[in-house]
């Protein structure tokens, strides 16, 4: 089932962590089991904010030795960025396993993103200019108090509440998902690709690295190498209706650009609304409705149908 939602302000920034926090409470009862944020907020010249985590929530009740472990991880993940010349330069702790570094680099970032994620259980959830992702176990009202998002100012963002269906609950298995390591590229995703065991795999080949195995990162991954192919994001996303097989509507949004796509079938739903101002999108229509109380126009997209919106 799940529920996705996205939102972008045109010109303009706003408090889009509190407002999709807001969204996605009210899609709360698609999705009990976890929630994520996309969020993009102002850029810093020169300066990337990365988003990990050293352990699970799960792990958190395993004694003593854990606690020591997510220590050593982080002063690792430290010690690896220092000797790639990156410049940390904040550290903040949103909980003992999940972490929020900003710092300067000017080097490969596909060899630091490697390097850092082949400690053994360190992943990164984001690297951007402008994208941080938060995903956690719980509710939005849960994760958005737990990793102070009430503040979050920016321009646009997207979300997702899930039902897990064939995969574990952690947060590993949550959306969003990140095209690792192509910087501010994010997906949400309701549905299922029938072919994403062999896409995997052509993406593989052509040396994309996958965190999980879930079907909605196919997606991320998907956009970042068609536009690292030269493509626009409008453009990636129609040949995806073409080229993803199954039944599927999700959101994808950039530095600057909010997208969403639904596959030929239209079988999975998603509400509309936009303004000169404003664009809202959900599956369902009252969490655009959580952010607009007074009376609005919304209407549902067309199957097949891919639209793009500029900050």
């Amino acid at each position: 089932m799940c529920g996705i939602a996205g939102l972008i302000h045109r010109g303009r920034s706003s408090d889009v962590g509190a407002e999709m926090t807001s969204m996605l409470q009210s899609l709360k009862h698609r999705g009990p089991d976890s929630t994520g944020f996309a969020l993009y907020g102002n850029p810093t010249e020169d300066q990337y904010v990365m988003r990990f985590k050293v352990a699970e929530q799960e792990d958190m009740n395993k004694g003593f030795d854990i606690h020591r472990q997510i220590v050593e991880r982080q002063k690792e993940v430290d010690h690896r960025l220092e000797s790639l010349g990156a410049n940390v330069k904040r550290r903040n702790q949103a909980t003992e396993y999940s972490h929020r570094y900003t710092f300067s680099f000017d080097g490969d970032m596909r060899k630091l993103a490697d390097y850092v994620e082949d400690i053994d259980g360190v992943e990164i959830l984001s690297i951007g200019a402008c994208l941080e992702l938060i995903k956690d176990l719980g509710d939005a009202a849960m994760v958005s108090e737990q990793y102070g998002l009430a503040n979050f100012e920016g321009t646009h963002g997207i979300g997702h509440t899930r039902m897990a269906t064939e995969s574990d609950v952690d947060i590993r298995s949550a959306h969003p998902y990140w095209a690792y390591p192509f910087n501010d590229v994010s997906v949400v995703h309701n549905g299922q690709l029938t072919n994403y065991w062999s896409f995997r795999r052509q993406m593989e080949r052509r040396g994309h690295r996958f965190v999980s195995n879930c079907d909605s990162e196919l997606i991320a991954v998907y956009i970042a190498d068609r536009i690292g192919q030269g493509d626009d994001l409008e453009q990636a996303m129609n040949r995806s209706v073409d080229e993803l097989d199954g039944v599927f509507t999700y959101l994808v949004a950039t530095s600057d650009k909010l997208g969403m796509a639904k596959d030929v079938m239209a079988a999975k739903p998603m509400v509309l609304y936009e303004s000169d101002e404003f664009v809202g999108l959900a599956s369902e229509e009252v969490a655009i409705r959580s952010i607009f109380p007074s009376e609005i126009e919304t209407w549902d997209p067309y199957h097949g149908e891919v639209k793009v919106w500029q900050v």
